[in-house]
C-alpha cells in the first residue's frame, strides 16, 4: 500500500466530493448499460458510454462485429477472457486483467468472443475523442496484464497515478483506474487540476464517499476540485474516472460520436466503405 494514498477521513485538506446522481443502468441480458451518449454521457463527457457485464458461457459473442468512429473503446476483463478482431489488422486474446484499446478515429470495425471457461466479467468504456483526434487513422493496442502499472490498490488503466502511468496512447486530461480495497480500507485521491468530471462504478462490495455506493451502482460526483475519498464496506472493487470536461457537443450516429455533423458524415462514410470490404471478404453479411 502506498502510504500517500491512505489517510484518515479527518485529515482531508479539502472537502471530499459528494454523490450528485446515481444509477443502476439498464440491464440487457447479462450486460448492464450504465452510461450512454444520450443520457449520462452528456454530463460525463469525455466518458460517454459504459457497459458492465458477467457472461457465463464460453464460445459466445461478447458484442458481435460492429463499427465505430469518433471514439475510442477500452475493454477491461476482470475475470475470464475474450478474443478480439478489428480492422486495424489486430487480433488476439485478452485474458483477465489485460486491456484492449481501440481508437476508432475516422472509422473501424471490431468483433469479440469469449474463449475462457471462467465467466467473463468486464467493463467496456467509450471515450469521445477531441476534435483533432476524431478523424485520425484507427489504431488498436493490447496491454498485457503484467504491463498494467499499479500503485497500492490502484491499477492505472488510463492516465497517471502516484508515478504510475498507462501505456495506452489516449488523449490527455483523462484518468481511469481499477481500484480494489479490503474491508475497512480507505483510499483518498486528489484528481489533477481541471478534472471536474468524476464518477465511479462499483462491481463488488460498497464504497462510502460519505454516501454509500453499492454493488451495481454508478455514481456521479460533484463538479469540484475536491478529493475523492472512499472507505470500503466489504471486499470492494470499482472503476473510477476523472477528466477535464470534453468541450464539444456530442453529435451521434448509431455507433459513432463526433464533435460536429461534418465529422460524423465523414466517419460514417468510412465505416460504410470498410463494411463493403468486410462483406467482400465474407466477414459481414
Amino acid at each position: 500500500m502506498n502510504a500517500s494514498a491512505m489517510h484518515s477521513p479527518h485529515e482531508a485538506e479539502t472537502e471530499a466530493r459528494r454523490i450528485v446522481f446515481r444509477t443502476k443502468g439498464q440491464r440487457q441480458g447479462p450486460i448492464t448499460r450504465l452510461v450512454s451518449p444520450s443520457d449520462l454521457g452528456q454530463l460525463l463527457k469525455p466518458f460517454v458510454f459504459l457497459d458492465y457485464g458477467v457472461i457465463p458461457s464460453p464460445g459466445g459473442k461478447l458484442f458481435g462485429i460492429h463499427p465505430h468512429s469518433g471514439i475510442a473503446t477500452l475493454t477491461v476483463p476482470l475475470t475470464g477472457g475474450f478474443e478480439y478482431f478489428d480492422t486495424t489488422g489486430k487480433a488476439g486474446r485478452v485474458p483477465a486483467r489485460g486491456l484492449e484499446w481501440m481508437k476508432a478515429g475516422s472509422g473501424a470495425w471490431h468483433d469479440g468472443s469469449i474463449y475462457s471457461e471462467d465467466p467473463l466479467e468486464f467493463f467496456q468504456l467509450w471515450l469521445a475523442l477531441p476534435e483533432d483526434w476524431e478523424l485520425t487513422p484507427a489504431e488498436s493496442q493490447y496491454v498485457e496484464r503484467s504491463e498494467v502499472q499499479s500503485v497500492g490498490p490502484v491499477r492505472v488503466l488510463l492516465g497517471h497515478y502516484e508515478g504510475a502511468s498507462s501505456t495506452i496512447k489516449a488523449p490527455v486530461g483523462i484518468n481511469y483506474f481499477h481500484v480494489e480495497l479490503a474491508d475497512g480500507e480507505v483510499w483518498r485521491f486528489k484528481p489533477p487540476v481541471g478534472h471536474t468530471v468524476g464518477w465511479l462504478a462499483v462491481n463488488a462490495g460498497s464504497a462510502l464517499l460519505p454516501e454509500l455506493a453499492s454493488t451495481g451502482e454508478l455514481v456521479v460526483l460533484d463538479s469540484s476540485d475536491g478529493v475523492i475519498e472512499i472507505e470500503a464496506h466489504g471486499s470492494t472493487s470499482l472503476v473510477v474516472g476523472t477528466a477535464v470536461p470534453h468541450p464539444y457537443p456530442l453529435v451521434t450516429g448509431y455507433y459513432s460520436v463526433h464533435t460536429n455533423s461534418d465529422a460524423l458524415e465523414r466517419g460514417e462514410l468510412e465505416i460504410a466503405r470498410i463494411g463493403e470490404e468486410l462483406r467482400a471478404a465474407g466477414r459481414l453479411r
